[in-house]
């Protein structure tokens, strides 16, 4: 189960401030970093601390060591007066030693004070340091031997003094005082700093905000790149591709306004002017002429909408929403012949259809490969005579291809690109028609990757269209 607080807030459909979230980002790890800043600074200034005082430690050893005196095969340690005092004598700590002869015995110091460790691998008259405990209280051990060769067993002195530990404490103390007491300050000058520089980085983003805010609502051009910082050019250009696929969207409808207020004019005029014909006539037979004519009226105004609507949905291209699925061209086809076939026998039209055994899958919407299909075999069968063959076939090689072919009265080869544009209608042909069947044709194979080819049929008359689409 995923845990929502390692969401994003965005994605969570939370609102949130950019501003807090980078702020956030920065300052946690500060306050993360400072106690742990706090505790190194305070090992580095014991580790600083214990080196004065280490020091002293090894010259006290060395003073013992030249007061240690060997005499017939026995050894002896004198200390003064004097230096008992120094040894014994300090403001915060105390101070022992303890100096042992080769068979264990006290030479000097104090008795109960712990041998040291493990003796191995240690030189003579070479000074060592440990810590340890004495008389409830932590200590720190400065200790080495003397090696005399007229001693019996090893014929090893030992020497330890130990000191306390208040002195090292104090300093300890007072070098991370003095280095984490301005962090007091210096922590809180950062985050207004770093508050501050956030304010002064993100200024650019509200100055791109009134620039978009004050534009006019018509103005979709684009925003300038160069008066933005880098960081934000990648957003810009995403904006600017928004902007210009609205502006391309804007143009569509506005195109289909025009386009579909333009040519409903003509059939909206005629069937006005039936209408007005019919009320005016009292002979029955003329009424039904009348009513025959504006009921043609209304289909073909009917077809002009539909062509019209099936225009603007190819052209939409944010319609099609979900992305293209994988369709049989083949079966797809099939279908929309069996569809057509009434109308082909109406006009009498020989409408056949050519397959492969196995399926030509493709990427496409079915809905608009429906449409672009049944254009192709309504225009056929529209510009076609009476008794004439009309054949759909699909084949799959390196591509998926589409044809439509007919016996018609064909496109001459100064048509061939003009027959794409919108509303443009063969001369001399005398069909009725919208003029938007290859242009919606063009539009859906635009969509689904495809390109479309005008040729003549090589049979004799007619014309071959073909749909030639990338394989799924």
């Amino acid at each position: 189960m995923t845990d929502e607080a390692t969401v994003a807030p965005e994605a969570r459909g939370e609102q949130y401030s950019l501003f807090i979230e980078i702020l956030d980002w920065m300052l946690l790890p500060l306050l993360f970093v400072w106690p742990v800043s706090i505790v190194v600074t305070y090992l580095f200034a014991s580790n600083i601390s214990n080196v004065p005082y280490d020091r002293e430690l090894n010259d006290s050893v060395n003073a013992i060591a030249q007061l240690v005196k060997v005499d017939d095969r026995r050894a002896s340690v004198s200390l003064p007066g004097e230096a008992r005092a120094i040894l014994r004598a300090d403001e915060f700590d105390t101070i022992y030693f303890q100096v042992i002869g080769p068979r264990g015995e006290l030479l000097a110091g104090d008795r109960q004070m712990s041998h040291s460790p493990n003796t191995e691998n240690l030189l003579p008259q070479t000074v060592y340091y440990r810590d340890d405990e004495f008389r409830d209280a932590d200590i720190r051990i400065a200790y080495m031997y003397l090696q005399f060769p007229d001693l019996p067993g090893e014929g090893r002195v030992w020497i330890q003094v130990g000191e306390t530990l208040e002195k090292r404490h104090r300093l300890s103390n007072d070098i991370v005082a003095g280095v984490l007491l301005p962090q007091f300050f210096l922590i809180p000058l950062a985050a207004a700093l770093v508050w501050f520089g956030l304010m002064r980085g993100l200024a650019p983003l509200s100055r791109l905000e009134h620039r978009i805010r004050d534009r006019r609502t018509s103005d979709l051009s684009p925003i300038d790149e160069l008066q933005a910082p880098e960081e934000l050019r990648a957003l810009i250009r995403s904006i600017n591709g928004l902007m210009a696929r609205v502006k391309q969207n804007l143009s569509a409808q506005e195109r289909f306004v025009a386009d579909a207020a333009h040519q409903m004019r003509t059939p909206l005029a005629g069937l006005k002017t039936q209408t007005e014909l019919a009320l005016r006539q009292g002979d029955a037979a003329q009424v039904q002429h009348a009513l025959t004519q504006i009921a043609t009226s209304t289909d073909r105004a009917t077809h002009l909408i539909n062509q019209l609507l099936t225009l603007a949905r190819a052209e939409n291209r944010d319609y099609i929403g979900a992305p293209l699925k994988q369709i049989d061209l083949d079966a797809t086809a099939r279908e929309v012949v069996r569809d057509w076939v009434p109308a082909a026998l109406e006009r009498k039209i020989d409408l056949g259809f050519e397959g492969p055994d196995q399926p030509v899958n493709i990427d496409g919407n079915a809905l608009l490969l429906r449409e672009l299909i049944g254009n192709l075999i309504d225009n056929a069968i529209r510009y076609n005579r009476p008794g004439g063959h009309v054949t759909a076939r699909v084949r799959g090689t390196e591509f998926a291809v589409l044809e439509v072919e007919d016996d018609g009265i064909g496109i001459g080869p100064d048509e061939r690109d003009l027959v794409f544009e919108r509303f443009y209608r063969t001369l001399g042909s005398g069909v009725d028609g919208s003029g938007l069947g290859l242009a919606i044709v063009r539009e859906i194979a635009n969509v689904h990757g495809a390109n479309v080819l005008v040729k003549p049929n090589p049979a004799g008359e007619g014309t071959i269209v073909s749909v030639v689409f990338p394989k799924a």
